[in-house]
């Protein structure tokens, strides 16, 4: 699978959590996209598609309709939910600056 962007919206009593995903199109639009995680074991987790490509002309007006589908989808825990604005992924194909923390700096 490839790398995205998730953020809890509410988690459930058995564990599992329900997550959104917001990222840009690049048409000039923004998707969000729920799951449902449902923990397997400790290095696996289950994704459940919920709802995909909830689309908007902009990032919070997407993130506003997933929210309102999740309130829907789960109405007796709609109260408990987190609102937007969530996480956003800019995708794959913009750079990235490299990451130094690790590295040892040697004295000379």
């Amino acid at each position: 699978m490839s790398k995205m962007n998730v953020e809890p919206i509410i988690t459930f009593a058995d564990g599992s959590q329900l997550l959104v995903s917001t990222q840009y199109s690049g048409a000039g639009s923004f998707t969000c996209d729920l799951y449902l995680s449902v923990p397997c074991n400790k290095d696996r987790l289950d994704l459940r598609v919920v709802s995909d490509h909830l689309e908007a002309p902009t990032c919070r007006e997407a993130q506003d309709i997933a929210f309102r589908y999740a309130s829907r989808q789960y109405p007796e825990k709609a109260s408990g939910m987190k609102g937007p604005p969530y996480l956003i992924w800019p995708g794959p194909n913009l750079p990235v600056g490299p990451d130094n923390r690790w590295r040892r700096s040697v004295q000379p």
